[in-house]
Parts: C-alpha cells; sequence; structure tokens
C-alpha cells in the first residue's frame, strides 16, 4: 500500500504538467494547491479542455450523476462520510483582523489555509475520496459504495484519518495560532438533492448520518477522530482501538490493530474495485478530468459554477488568475424548520427559498454562491460584489435584497421555524482553494466567521455590523442598534444593528449643502463654471427670465465645492439662496425636492414641530388665502382646518392648486430679493419635482444652479428640463497638474512636496481634487510624511541620511505662501526613507470607487487590466503580452483599442515612446555571434539582433493608464504570491533592456557596471533571474567590444564607401582651434548622404530610465531581490544624473541606502542587509558624492569621494604633508607604475570600469575643492587634476583622456594659470583627431567645444566663441545632455551679450528656461537670473523674466546650501541687485547687497562667473566711492580711494585668464583715479557703462548692424547648425595684457 500511494502522489505531481500554468518550487514543493495558490508556473504548459476545467471545481458525484427532471428529486446511495475540521482558523482570523492591515493579513491567510488544506485534499483524493465541498475551515469527502461494501470502506477511511492526523494534524504559524484537526466518520444512507433552475443549480446531501458527521466533529477535540454511532456498529470493530462515548453515542478512534494474515496493501487493492472512477494512473488523481469533450455534460456542469467564474473558464484564463483579494458583502440567510418536516418537503421548502434568495440577491448585483445543511435546517451564503459584480451601494442593496429575504421567508415559507440573516462588510479572500486535481472558488476571511457568528448570537433578525451599516449610507431610522454579545474566538465584532427595512420618517429640509467654504483653500481651475453663473446672474436680473445651470461632472470633481463658493458669492451680493442635496433615497419619494426646497423657504425645516404651523401661517399671511391653507397639511406635516372650497377638490386639483399656490408665493419674493436654488446631486431629484422646476422657470426669475454626475438615466422630464432655451449644461473638468498640487500642498500644510510625491498623486488623481484631498490624508494619517521648516536657516549636513529636507530646499517649492507675513512659517515636506510609496494601499473608499469601474469591464479587458497593473503606469505592449497567457498581439491589440476606446488606456506620443530596437520580447530576440572575419566583411551590417516578430507593430507601442485610481487597486487585487510571480517574469523580460538606448550604442549608465559585478553576482547566487554574462546583453556588446580594437561598426553607420577615416583625418593632429572645428564639421556632415548624423538618432535614455530602469527596480523590490534592485538604483541614479535630474538621482540612491540598513557609528560594525561588492560600494559612494554637490553639501560631498577612492584603491590625502608628497609621486613615480591591460577582455573591463570611477571621483574632488580660493584648496585641487590625468591615462581611452584635459584646461583657467590653460586645451584638441566619434567621444568633442567657446570667449573671441558654442549645443541637444547643454546655453548668452546681440540674448534665455524651469535646479536658475538681471541692466530695455520674479527667486533660495557654496554666482547676482537698486536710487537696499557682495569676493576664483560677478561688484564699489561724498550711505563705513585701489589691484592679479573685462576694468580704474581730481561722474555714465565706456572694449572693426541669423534659427529652429558664419578675425578682440 505505502509504495502504492507513494506513486499515486508521485503521479499527482506529474499531473501538474497538465495544470492551469502551474509549477512547484521553493516553498511550494510538494503541494501542488500551494503553487496553484502562489501562481508559479511553467513557461507555456497547455491549459486543460473546458471540461476538466469544469470538473476540477465540482466532486464526482455531479461529473458522473446521470441527469434527471429540473424538479428536486431525492437520490439515495450508501456511503461513507468523512469531515474535517480545521480548528484555530477562527482565532487566526481573528488575530489578523485586529492588526489592521487587511490586505496584507488576507493574503497570508489565504496562503496558510490553501497551504494546509491542499495536503488533505490530496491524501484523500489517493485514498479515493469524493470532495463534496470545501466550505470555511471544514471538508467533506464521501465513499459512494454498496451496503455490503461498508465495512471495507470504512477501514479505509479510517486508515486515511489517521494518516491524515498523523501527517497534518498540528500545523504550526508564525502567528503563534496552531490549526488542528477534529475528524469525523459516519456511514449509512446519504441522500442526494439537486436545487436550483435551468440556469443555476446547488448538490445538497442530507440525511441521519449527514448529521451523524456534523455531530462527529463537533464531539472531536483537536487531533481526534470520532466515528458516529452508526458508523462503529457497520465497521469491523475488532480492528479498531476506541473509546466508547456513550452519553454521546459515539466512538473515539485511537489506533487499528493490524492482525496477520491481515494486509493493508491487500485490503487496498480490494477496495479500488469498489471505486468505480478511482484512477490509478500516474497521469491524474481523477479520472473525471480526463474525460472526453461531451457539450451535454459541460452544460450540466456550468449550472454548478458561478458566472462570474465561468466567464473567466470561458475567457481561458488559467486558475491562479482567478484569485483575488477585494472587499465584498457577505449575506448568510439561515433557515430552521420544524422536526416534523418531512425529508421530501423539505427539499421543496429549500427549492422554494433558493429560488427567490437567488432572484432577490442578484437584482442587487449579488450571488447566491452555495447552499449547505446543518442539523436543524439550511444556510444560504450570499455574496456581494464578487469580481465582475462590483456595484456602487452594494450595503444598501444587500440589506433591502436582505430584508425582503427575510419577509418572504417568514410568510411563504410554512414549515420554517426561525429566519436569520446576517450581514458583514469587509476585505476577504475570494478564490480558489484545494489542490489542482480538485478545488473550490470560495471566500476566506475574517467577515465569513463574523457573519456565521452573528446567525448564531442574533437570531430571528436582519443584523449587520457596522461597517455595513456606515457603507450603506441609509438613514439612520431604519437600524436599531443591538446589545453586544460575545462571540467565540471574535475578540472584539464591533457595535452591531439590526435592519427594521425602509421606512419613511416625518422628516423633511434639514439637507443643506454637506461642503462648506473654505476660505484658506480657493476654488481653483473653475473660473468659466463660475464665469457661467455670473453670466446667468445678469440675465436673470436684468431680463427677468429664469435661468438653470447645470453642472455635469464625475464624482470627486468638485461639484460641491462649487456649489458652497457659488453660494457664498451669492449670499455676498445679497441673493436668498435655498441650498439642497438629494440623495439616491428621495428619487423615490414624490415631489420630494420641492416639497423640501418650499419647507427651506417658508423657514420651518429647522423649526420646532409644535411651532411649524404657525409659522408657516405667518409666512403664507398676505400670499395665499386662509381657506388654502389646508392645501400644506400633508406637505409640511401641519393640521390647518380643512375648508369647504378645498374639501370639493380632489387629488388632481388640489396638486395643481399647491403647485399655483408655490408659484405665487415664489414671484412676490423675487421681486423684493433675487432667489436661488442650489441643488446638489440633482440626478437623484424625483420626476414630480423635474416637471414643477420646468414650469417655474419659464414663469418666475429665479436662478438654479444645480450638480449632474454623468452616466446617470434621467427621467423623461429631467430631459424635457435640460431641453429649455434657459438651460445650460457646462461639463466640469478634471483639474490641471499644477492645480492639484496646490491642493495637495494646501492639504499637507507646506509650500512644496517632493517630486516622487507629485508623481505619486498626479498617477493616482488625475485632476480630481477628491481624490488628491482623500490621499493627503491618508498619508497623514499612516505617518509617512517628514515635515521642515523652509525659513530655519539650512546648514551643511555630515551624514547622508540626515539630507532629506536640504535635497527639498534644493527645488523649487509649488505654491506661493499664502500671506505675505515674513514671520509666516513654512514647510516643506519629505517621504520617510523606509516607505515606498509605490507599494502604499489605497484608502477603502477610493479603492471601492476603482474596483466599480474595473467591474464594468467585460472578464478579458479585467485581465488585462491587472496585468498591466503589475508592469507598472506606462507599459509596452509586448511585456503585457507576456503576461498573458495564450493570447496573441492581434486579440492583445484588439482588446487595446477598445480600452482605449474608453480612455482606460491612452497610447504616448511617439516622441514618448521607446525606440523600436530595444523594445522587443526577450524570446523573440536571436543573439548571433559575429566573429571578427564577420565584423570585417560586413561593415555595414545592421545590429545584430534578428527579429521574429511578423505583424507591423500599431502607432506606437507604449500605453499609460488613463484612468485614476485604476492601476492601483487592479494591482491590489492580486494575491501576493499571484504578484511576485507576475513581476518576476516582468523583471526577465526587462532585464536585457537595462542600458543606455540604441542611438547611445548602449552600455551601462555606470560604465561597465556589469563587468566589474559579475564574477561577485556569480558566486553569491542571491540572484534569481539577473544574469550577467560576461558578453552583457546585446545592446551592450556594441561598447563593451570597442574597447579592444575600435572598428567603424562600434560607431555611427558612415557611408559604405571605401575610405579610411584614420588616412584622412588623423596624419595630422589639429593645431589650432579654427581646424578642429573644420573637422567637427566635416566628419558630421560625411556620415549620411541624405542627411546629417545628429538629425538621424536622438537619444532615448530617459524614456530608457522611465519604462525600463525605474520599474525594474520596482519589480525587484517586490520579489525580494534586494541584490539585484541594488544593482539597478545605482543605474536609475547614474541615469538621472546623467539627464540632469538630481532629485531623482537622490531619490533612488536613497532607496538604495534603505536596502543597506542604518549605518553604524564605528566601521568594524558596519554590516549590510544586502551582501554588494566594493566596486558597487565606491560607486554608490561616488554617485552619492555627486549628488551632494550638486545640492551644495560641499564637506559631505568630499567625504564621500575619498571615500569612494578609498574603495577602489586610490586615497587620496588629508594633510597638507601628504598633498606634497601625493603629488610629487604622481610627479615623478606615476609612469612606473602604469598597469597595462590583460589579454583577458572580462579583468580589462573590470579595470576600465575601477579606473572610470577613480577618473569621475578624481573630477569631482578638484571641482569641490576649487569652490573656496585659498592656498590649501588649491594644493588639494592641483592633486585631485593631477591624479586625474594620470588615472586617464592609464585608462587609455581617447574620449577620458580629452575630458579630463578639458578638466584641466577649466581648472588652470580659474586659478589664473594661464600657461597650464592654453596648453592643456591644445593637448584635448590634439587627442581628439584619433577619436572614432563614438557616443562617448562625441560627448567629450562637445565637452572640449564648450571649453573652447568658454576660452575664446575668456580671451575676447566673440564671434568664434559662438561658432564653437552652437556646434557644442547641436551635439548636447541630439545626446539630451542637459547639464553640459546649460553651459553651453551661459557661454552662449555671455558672448552675444558683449557683441551686444541682445536679441540672440533673449532667445538664449527663452532656450535655457525651457530647459532649466521644468528640473526646478536652483543653481541653474540662479545663472538663468543673474543673466537676466545683466539684460535688464545693460540690454536696452529688452525683458526676459521681470525684475520682481528675479528679487523673489533670491530672497527665497539665497541661503540655500546650493546657492551658499556657490560663491562666484552669488558675487555678481548681489553686485547686479545693488545695481539695480542704486539706479531706483533706493541706497538701503545697494547697501545690503553691496554688503553682501563684499563678503563674497575673497572666495571667488578666476572662472567666467566669477570674473564676471567682480567686475560688476567693482562697478558697485566705483559708483559708491562717486556718492560717498553727498552722504547717502548711512551703514557702510567711508572707504577710501586707496581701498577701492586694492580691488583693481587684486582683479588684475587673480583674473589674469580673463582679459575680456581688463580694458573696461581698466576704465573703471581711471574714473577712481581721476576722482580726486574732478567732479564726480555723472550717475548716468557709470550705471549705463555698456553704452559708454565699455563699448570701447571691442575694436573698431565690429559689426554695425546685428547679424539675425542666429536669433532666427535659435527661436524657431531651436538651435539649427550654423555652418555659414562668417569668419572676421579682424572682428575679434586681440588678447589684452595685464
Amino acid at each position: 500500500m505505502d509504495w502504492l500511494v507513494g506513486e499515486l502522489r508521485q503521479g499527482r505531481r506529474c499531473g501538474l504538467a497538465a495544470a492551469p500554468r502551474v509549477t512547484v518550487s521553493g516553498s511550494s514543493a510538494g503541494n501542488p494547491a500551494a503553487a496553484m495558490a502562489t501562481g508559479k508556473r511553467e513557461a507555456a504548459p497547455p491549459l486543460w479542455p473546458v471540461e476538466a476545467r469544469l470538473a476540477a471545481l465540482l466532486p464526482d458525484l455531479l461529473v458522473f450523476r446521470k441527469s434527471r427532471g429540473s424538479e428536486p428529486e431525492l437520490a439515495t446511495a450508501q456511503g461513507v462520510l468523512l469531515g474535517v475540521h480545521v480548528t484555530g482558523f477562527t482565532a487566526l482570523m481573528d488575530r489578523f483582523s485586529l492588526t489592521c492591515k487587511s490586505e496584507h493579513d488576507m493574503d497570508k491567510l489565504a496562503h496558510i489555509f490553501s497551504y494546509y488544506i491542499s495536503d488533505i485534499v490530496e491524501h484523500v483524493l489517493c485514498f479515493g475520496g469524493d470532495i463534496l465541498n470545501i466550505t470555511g475551515n471544514v471538508l467533506l469527502a464521501l465513499w459512494t459504495v454498496e451496503k455490503n461494501q461498508l465495512s471495507d470502506i470504512i477501514t479505509l477511511v479510517a486508515k486515511c484519518s489517521l494518516e491524515i492526523q498523523e501527517k497534518f494534524g498540528i500545523y504550526h504559524t508564525r502567528e503563534g495560532q496552531d490549526l488542528q484537526l477534529k475528524i469525523g466518520l459516519s456511514a449509512g444512507r446519504i441522500s442526494q438533492v439537486i436545487i436550483g433552475d435551468e440556469q443555476r443549480q446547488y448538490l445538497l446531501v442530507i440525511g441521519r448520518d449527514v448529521d451523524g458527521v456534523q455531530l462527529a466533529q463537533r464531539l472531536a477535540q483537536a487531533n481526534e477522530i470520532v466515528l458516529s454511532w452508526n458508523c462503529w456498529k457497520l465497521c469491523e470493530q475488532y480492528m479498531f482501538e476506541v473509546e466508547i462515548m456513550r452519553e454521546d453515542e459515539a466512538v473515539k478512534l485511537r489506533d487499528m490493530r493490524i492482525i496477520d494474515p491481515f494486509d493493508f496493501d491487500e485490503h487496498f487493492d480490494k477496495c479500488l474495485d469498489y471505486l468505480p472512477h478511482y484512477r490509478t494512473s500516474a497521469d491524474t488523481l481523477r479520472t473525471a478530468l480526463e474525460l472526453d469533450p461531451d457539450s451535454a455534460l459541460e452544460q450540466t456542469l456550468r449550472k454548478h459554477i458561478m458566472k462570474n467564474l465561468l466567464k473567466k473558464i470561458d475567457e481561458g484564463q488559467p486558475m491562479e488568475y482567478v484569485s483575488e483579494f477585494r472587499t465584498v458583502t457577505i449575506v448568510l440567510v439561515s433557515l430552521e424548520f420544524h422536526k416534523t418536516a418531512w425529508m421530501l418537503h423539505l427539499c421543496h421548502l429549500i427549492q422554494e427559498a433558493a429560488l427567490y434568495i437567488s432572484t432577490a440577491i442578484e437584482k442587487g448585483g449579488g450571488q447566491l454562491s452555495r447552499i449547505f445543511m446543518f442539523e436543524k435546517g439550511c444556510m444560504f451564503l450570499c455574496i456581494f460584489g464578487l469580481p465582475g459584480d462590483k456595484k456602487p451601494d452594494e450595503c444598501a442593496h444587500a440589506l433591502e435584497s436582505s430584508f425582503s429575504i427575510f419577509s418572504f421567508c417568514w410568510e411563504n415559507l410554512a414549515e420554517t421555524k426561525l429566519v436569520s440573516i446576517s450581514i458583514t462588510n469587509g476585505p476577504v479572500f475570494c478564490g480558489v482553494v484545494g489542490a489542482v486535481a480538485r478545488h473550490e472558488y470560495t471566500v476566506i476571511g475574517p467577515k465569513v466567521s463574523l457573519v456565521a457568528r452573528m446567525i448564531t448570537a442574533y437570531p430571528g433578525l436582519v443584523s449587520c455590523d457596522e461597517v455595513t451599516y456606515l457603507r450603506s449610507m441609509l438613514p439612520a431610522y431604519n437600524f436599531k442598534k443591538l446589545p453586544e454579545k460575545m462571540m467565540k474566538n471574535i475578540s472584539n465584532p464591533g457595535k452591531m444593528y439590526e435592519y427594521l427595512g425602509h421606512r419613511r420618517c416625518v422628516m423633511f429640509g434639514k439637507r443643506h449643502l454637506v461642503r462648506k467654504r473654505d476660505k484658506n483653500q480657493p476654488l481653483l481651475d473653475r473660473e468659466k463654471e463660475l464665469e457661467a453663473f455670473r453670466v446667468a446672474q445678469q440675465g436673470c436680473l436684468y431680463q427677468k427670465k429664469g435661468q438653470a445651470i447645470l453642472y455635469e461632472g464625475g464624482k470627486g470633481y468638485g461639484k460641491s465645492q462649487l456649489l458652497a463658493e457659488i453660494n457664498f458669492l451669492a449670499q455676498k451680493e445679497g441673493h436668498r439662496v435655498l441650498p439642497l442635496k438629494l440623495k439616491e433615497a428621495d428619487s423615490k419619494q414624490c415631489f420630494y425636492a420641492i416639497q423640501t426646497l418650499m419647507a427651506i423657504f417658508f423657514e420651518i425645516d429647522i423649526c420646532p414641530s409644535y411651532y411649524r404651523q404657525e409659522c408657516l401661517h405667518r409666512q403664507l399671511r398676505g400670499m395665499v388665502e386662509e381657506p388654502l391653507h389646508c392645501l400644506f397639511n400633508d406637505l409640511f406635516f401641519v393640521k390647518f382646518p380643512l375648508s369647504f372650497k378645498v374639501s370639493h377638490m380632489d387629488d388632481l386639483a388640489r396638486q395643481k392648486k399647491v403647485k399655483a399656490c408655490f408659484i405665487q408665493v415664489l414671484q412676490e419674493a423675487v421681486r423684493e430679493t433675487p432667489l436661488i436654488f442650489l441643488i446638489d446631486e440633482a440626478q437623484y431629484m424625483d420626476a414630480a419635482s423635474w416637471e414643477f422646476l420646468g414650469t417655474l422657470l419659464s414663469s418666475v426669475p429665479i436662478i438654479m444652479v444645480m450638480t449632474l454626475t454623468p452616466n446617470f438615466t434621467l427621467c423623461s422630464w429631467a430631459q424635457h428640463f435640460l431641453q429649455s432655451p434657459q438651460a445650460i449644461l457646462m461639463p466640469i473638468l478634471m483639474l490641471a497638474a499644477t492645480s492639484l498640487l496646490r491642493i495637495a500642498c494646501w492639504e499637507l500644510g507646506v509650500v512644496s512636496i517632493p517630486q516622487e510625491l507629485q508623481i505619486y498623486l498626479l498617477r493616482r488623481c488625475f485632476g480630481n481634487p477628491l481624490y488628491c484631498e482623500v490621499l493627503c490624508q491618508d498619508l497623514l494619517s499612516k505617518d509617512i510624511l517628514l515635515f521642515h521648516d523652509l525659513k530655519k536657516e539650512e546648514e551643511e549636513n555630515s551624514k547622508w541620511e540626515t539630507l532629506s529636507a536640504s535635497a527639498m530646499k534644493s527645488t523649487l517649492y509649488s505654491i506661493s505662501p499664502a500671506s505675505s507675513e515674513e514671520d509666516q512659517e513654512l514647510y516643506v515636506c519629505t517621504v520617510k526613507d523606509d516607505v515606498n510609496l509605490d507599494t502604499v494601499l489605497l484608502p477603502p473608499l477610493l479603492k471601492e470607487i476603482a474596483v466599480n469601474q474595473l467591474d464594468q469591464l467585460s472578464p478579458e479587458e479585467q485581465l488585462l487590466v491587472k496585468c498591466a497593473a503589475v508592469i507598472g503606469h506606462s507599459f509596452h505592449i509586448d511585456l503585457l503580452l507576456h503576461l498573458l497567457p495564450g493570447w496573441d498581439k492581434n486579440k492583445l491589440l484588439q482588446v487595446l483599442r477598445a480600452l482605449v476606446d474608453i480612455h482606460v488606456f491612452h497610447w504616448l506620443n511617439k516622441s514618448q515612446e521607446l525606440p523600436a530596437q530595444p523594445i522587443l520580447v526577450p524570446p523573440s530576440i536571436e543573439i548571433i555571434e559575429q566573429t571578427e572575419e564577420k565584423k570585417n566583411s560586413d561593415t555595414g551590417s545592421a545590429s545584430p539582433l534578428r527579429l521574429h516578430e511578423e505583424q507591423p507593430p500599431p502607432e506606437t507601442e507604449v500605453l499609460e493608464f488613463g484612468l485614476p485610481l485604476l492601476r492601483e487597486a487592479a494591482w491590489e487585487l492580486w494575491p501576493r504570491e499571484q504578484q511576485i510571480a507576475l513581476h518576476l517574469e516582468c523583471a526577465c523580460f526587462l532585464r536585457d533592456l537595462a542600458c543606455r538606448c540604441g542611438s547611445c550604442h548602449g552600455g551601462d549608465f555606470v560604465p561597465f557596471h556589469r563587468f566589474a559585478i559579475c564574477s561577485t553576482k556569480r558566486s553569491s547566487g542571491t540572484s534569481r533571474f539577473c544574469s550577467y554574462k560576461d558578453t552583457g546583453s546585446v545592446l551592450t556588446q556594441v561598447i563593451t567590444d570597442k574597447l579592444q580594437l575600435p572598428s567603424p561598426q562600434d560607431s555611427f553607420q558612415f557611408q559604405t564607401k571605401p575610405f579610411s577615416r584614420q588616412e584622412t583625418f588623423s596624419s595630422d593632429y589639429c593645431r589650432t582651434e579654427e581646424e578642429f572645428l573644420d573637422r567637427v564639421n566635416r566628419m558630421l556632415a560625411q556620415t549620411s548622404p541624405e542627411k546629417d548624423m545628429l538629425a538621424a538618432k536622438s537619444c532615448h535614455c530617459a524614456e530608457i530610465l522611465k519604462l525600463v530602469l525605474s520599474p525594474l527596480t520596482q519589480h525587484c523590490l517586490v520579489i525580494g531581490e534586494t541584490t539585484c534592485a541594488f544593482y539597478y538604483l545605482l543605474e536609475a541614479a547614474a541615469a538621472s544624473l546623467d539627464l540632469a535630474d538630481n532629485y531623482m538621482a537622490f531619490f533612488y540612491l536613497r532607496k538604495a541606502s534603505s536596502l543597506l540598513g542604518q549605518h553604524s557609528a564605528f566601521s568594524f560594525l558596519k554590516k549590510h542587509k544586502v551582501k554588494i561588492c566594493q566596486f558597487e560600494e565606491a560607486t554608490f559612494c561616488s554617485l552619492r558624492s555627486e549628488v551632494c554637490f550638486n545640492m551644495g553639501q560641499i564637506t559631505l560631498a568630499k567625504k564621500l569621494a575619498r571615500q569612494a577612492l578609498r574603495l577602489l584603491k586610490r586615497s587620496f590625502p588629508w594633510t597638507w604633508f601628504g598633498v606634497l608628497f601625493q603629488t610629487f609621486l604622481e610627479k615623478y613615480w606615476h609612469s612606473c607604475f602604469l598597469s597595462q591591460l590583460s589579454n583577458n577582455s572580462s579583468e580589462n573591463k573590470k579595470k576600465l570600469a575601477v579606473l572610470q570611477q577613480r577618473v569621475h571621483c578624481l573630477s569631482l574632488l578638484w571641482q569641490l575643492y576649487n569652490m573656496e580660493a585659498t592656498a590649501s584648496n588649491r594644493r588639494f585641487a592641483y592633486l585631485a587634476t593631477l591624479m586625474q590625468k594620470n588615472s586617464a591615462e592609464e585608462f587609455a581611452n581617447e574620449a577620458q583622456v580629452i575630458s579630463t584635459y578639458v578638466d584641466l584646461s577649466k581648472y588652470s583657467q580659474s586659478m589664473g594659470d594661464r600657461e597650464k590653460w592654453l596648453h592643456s586645451e591644445k593637448m584635448a584638441i590634439q587627442k581628439s583627431s584619433v577619436c572614432w566619434f563614438s557616443r562617448e567621444e562625441l560627448l567629450a568633442t562637445a565637452q572640449l567645444m564648450q571649453a573652447l567657446a568658454y576660452t575664446k570667449l575668456c580671451l575676447g573671441h566673440l564671434d568664434f566663441s559662438i561658432r564653437l558654442g552652437f556646434q557644442a549645443y547641436e551635439i548636447c541637444r541630439h545626446f539630451k545632455k542637459p547639464a553640459l547643454e546649460n553651459l553651453v546655453l551661459s557661454v552662449l548668452f555671455r558672448s552675444a551679450f558683449l557683441k551686444k546681440k541682445f536679441d540672440l540674448c533673449v532667445h538664449v534665455l527663452e532656450n535655457q528656461w525651457a530647459l532649466i524651469s521644468q528640473s526646478h535646479d536652483v543653481l541653474g536658475l540662479a545663472c538663468f537670473y543673474s543673466a537676466c538681471l545683466d539684460l535688464l541692466l545693460y540690454g536696452k530695455g529688452l525683458l526676459c523674466r521681470p525684475f520682481g520674479e528675479c528679487l523673489h527667486f533670491i530672497q527665497h533660495y539665497e541661503h540655500s546650501c546650493v546657492l551658499t557654496s556657490q560663491s562666484n554666482v552669488m558675487l555678481g547676482v548681489h553686485s547686479s541687485l545693488a545695481m539695480w537698486f542704486a539706479q531706483d536710487s533706493q541706497w538701503d537696499l545697494f547697501e545690503y547687497h553691496l554688503a553682501k557682495a563684499r563678503q563674497l569676493v575673497e572666495r571667488t576664483n578666476a572662472s567666467l562667473f566669477g570674473s564676471h560677478g567682480f567686475v560688476r561688484f567693482l562697478e558697485c564699489q566705483v559708483l559708491m566711492l562717486h556718492r560717498m561724498p553727498k552722504g547717502i550711505f548711512m551703514h557702510i563705513p567711508l572707504e577710501t580711494r586707496s581701498q577701492t585701489l586694492k580691488y583693481f589691484k587684486e582683479f588684475f592679479s587673480r583674473c589674469v585668464t580673463c582679459p575680456v573685462y581688463h580694458q573696461w576694468v581698466s576704465e573703471l580704474k581711471a574714473s577712481v583715479m581721476r576722482c580726486g581730481k574732478r567732479e564726480s561722474m555723472p550717475l548716468t555714465n557709470v550705471l549705463r557703462p555698456f553704452d559708454t565706456c565699455l563699448t570701447k572694449i571691442w575694436t573698431e572693426g565690429e559689426f554695425v548692424e546685428h547679424n539675425n541669423t542666429y536669433e532666427g534659427r535659435l527661436g524657431i529652429q531651436g538651435f539649427d547648425r550654423v555652418a555659414d558664419v562668417k569668419e572676421n578675425k579682424d572682428e575679434e578682440v586681440q588678447e589684452c595684457a595685464c
């Protein structure tokens, strides 16, 4: 027997191959049901036929049953029943319910139960049992045999029970609550009956022995087996060790006696002959799963399965895709019958009840899930809100349906003894539990246990829990609070209510607007709507005609807030306003809306009932005849005496008279005061009220303002009202993104929110203000935000962990302060480091709204949306197709277009989508190994990707979600294990796409990242999917192969005609800048015969970051692959820095920090939670250093750069002695230690990765030390440049060497070392002549061109500087390098400014504004506003941005670390502001900013910004010196002429390398020298030097008229390359001597 059961169980495993896309691995090994619940699956196993899938959900009793008539008919058979009760499950659910993490806990609960019950199910199937049902925590199995076979089968079932208790009797959970089993056995005659109609049927097993198995279960304690008395009498008693329970007439089974020659294996073989449907094959556990296709059988089986599940089976969805976590409403109906009822009569009663219950429940949007019997009667389990059935107001529908059922059962079922109904609402697991061969669709959750306990606690009532009571939104007078009662295993059941049915209460009025106007939160983006009200207001007042405005908008669009604003404005103007808020129940009461409005008009809605008649009489006096007052008795619940006149009227005449009286009263009222009706939710207005309002609109000059919700069927009178010429229907649209973020800031009480929080809100709200408010309140309640004082002076941080506030303050705030008070407290908020906003669950209110929308879709559309939700907000159709089982491209596109048509999705623009090359299904890409011979023979060959996709793609292949909340709600529906499985699929798909775009020739964003860590990844074995192969992905292979020997295939595809670029361009080095520029122009022109290279391809790395890297990090975090997540977070941070998005780089690095864990104060105690290699740790430090540098955290940036170099085995000294020693080594000994690259390609790439990071860190270090012009910093900066040069030469990469020499050039210029400056520039030009013009080398060339433009500007060669700037800008724009692009534009502006091309200056600034305004870069904006101030001061009145905006920016950000660290920039800013205030004679402000500038002079260097700021400062000094005798300066100490001359001397000694300003400074110095000999210069000459002295800088051959070529191309074509600018060296300024 043991070997047979073993093979059967092994066969069960083999049978998994045919299961619905299920595989067993990990914790689910040996447990197919757990595998099914977790959704772990094989690549593409075939789906079962429909009949097999239906049979797996049903017992053999139904599958092999012969069809009978529709009437309930008893069929009896002999059999043995096994009942397994899982104890402790309710207590476990109670523990979960107390944690208040419903979705997460339901996930755990379902996983535990499915894992546990599956092995029990399979064990029963191995012993030939037929699983009748799995109801709650009870499993019922049946062995159907002949009567003479019962004793043998009882022995078999007893053995099965003992093995179950032995193997699964106790299950220890991590939560500390053990699950145990109580087993009951019964045997005898079993009756079966089919209940239902032709559409839906239910199987019931009834009889004395069914009650016996339930009794045996109750008598058993944990880990015990109890036999009913009848079972004991029928069995072979000598084989069992038992304990007689005489009082209960039951027997407790202890063990079995194995007596020779009895052999249980032989007994088992004997029993197999009694079980006709038992299958011994290794293919499956049930014969029912291998039946031949039979349409009649299929139709029969379909009647026993719920409709929503049938739709998904028909759609072909795997069973693991069926399960969901959602909030449902559960209704449990319990009927107890008199014991005298005959069984057949009882069946007819159950049939009658089932038919009525099913009909009543389905009307409200629910389903009758199952019927099960108990001792005294039967129970009906009904569910509202199952997948595909979600409806608004489901709690109200459930209550009304329940009360209808309650009334029917009492009134129509004669033998009914007691009717009890309980209703609960809450989150549950809706899905499949059990084994693969036999499973059931069920609901699991604490609310399921609670609804069963309520039946016992509150018999004979319709009871509901507090959640149902609140969510039903029904009037409180329809309920009665019930006393609290103790319930078994439920510690806190909460408040309970009895539902009394829908009753009309004597109430009216008191229904004013719910939303109150908030004076601190103005109405946004509703100017058109308010203007429509004002137009209607004027039309009503002057034309004396009624006007109606109906605002139509979705839920949460701000309709109620708009009415509150109109209410405020109207009352402010003296109008009388009658506000009314309607509810759904009001539509069923005739004339209710007008009744309530007139009660408000007569002011009797709030007065006491005893005073109501007197108040109404006073209001009607003089307007309505006394005899007619009794007409209002029924309407307003008063008791005027019935008059003779009214008594002779019929009902119709009375109604007409009431309406006429109302119109008469309102006509009199509007003569005195304009009258306005405000009706919120007017779609709930009854037809009679619509009819009256239509008459009123045409006869009384009254204003009616209403709100409507779309997609609501209006009555005919409402349609007639809308067609009136005096009615205007105005749709309310969603809010703009900026307005939505302002609402968020107001809700949170801040002036700025971080970028990740902006994305979180915008993707969930889609312009819906209600959603934004609810989400903000939810974030506050979950305590995941931190708040920081904006005005608190920012200090440098010494720790990375405390930088969140600084990162926020380094970006622009979103809204202006609410008031202009200087002492007002301003705050910004940040998200806590350990919080992942992508996985923050939606508030229940919003999730219900989104699930309602999802359930309106068809099953195939729902499945597509749920799979898309796993991918992310944006997704590619190839990846989506990868997740959809059994779908082809045509079906996918068909469903997608249908969803796009109803705005569930929308296609992204082509400019936003990923390039077609890298986005293809990985399995459809064949990697073709290319040898060197093939490369040489096929120079012009295409990409090494062979595509197998036949069908042409649609317009674009990337889509985004178009409805709010839908993606988040759909993602939350997935069970946790299925989420992990799908996220793993996404990660595997995206891993090969996580590299630079095809235009950039692939490669990692952290250079050679994967090659530096591949050995670590292989040895650690922590990754389930990240395969870091030495060849990398196909796209990275291009750039890595280039490192061995340059070849044409590694760069852009040039002309195919044979020529050698090396012979053409490398024979002689470019010796002049002119030759260099000509060479670049010729090279770019030769790339394609039709069009130039830069126009052919554009960089898509931003899209790679958005659609690949960022989602990939999220997928890795969800599946728990923290090592891979860390890798891709570094890649995402590097990509963000590459795209000049410093804040998002900080965001990704902060996530990476949280993965590593808390930093220890002691280095020897530091232990990361994630195992990373030394290179990754160094890269992590390097990236953080760059982010800190951009944030102005200079000290921390230096510390992290040093730490990175130490990890890269290249330490940087701390002391001056160490600097001297290291400098000596770098100068004279470094060449002796140069390491040569080996022949091992993998090792070379790893070394290159380390060298690249070293160069980057050293570049950062010299820039950091160069920010303070002290002798010590100069020594450190010089050493860093020297080490950078040596490391770059060791790198042996021309592009890196060029960049290094460019850095040396910049450093030397800023330090005033003219000789090294020009020498470094010359070396860079020479090195560039051997470039192959790959992406990296083109960028290096652009850097060189920018440096040359910078140099020519400093030397005064302005025209050539502009030409170089244009060419550099074109390359930067192609590769989307915003940081370098911004530098180029700054140089272009300064050259055009000094050239007096002010129109060109304006165009440059406009392009610069478009570049930096969206990035919220404070430093970039400071440079921009500095240029704007120059243009305002000296640009002949041209205005790019107003002065007030410039000043406002400086005032709010001058204390940020970003700007305090930039002395060069801020010197120019404060000096320019001082000049502006001097021009307006605001001398106190002039003094303030001049003092600020004076503090910065000593900290600046000879860079262009430093020299420019120094010049502006000298102008201020000269002006102050000339104005000093007049005594206008109160706070500045008197400075002698000698002090001013010292500043001039310092300028000439420091700014040797910026001679473009020397002549002007000499003129200023001369004016100071003349100051004592004659009267001071006129103020105009000092303030407008550009028009006077500064013009002498340029030579006599200067252009007389402006060249508009640049301006036109800048403004219209976005800086199209200018190659035809005339060279005129006579126009260039000669270099000036000091």
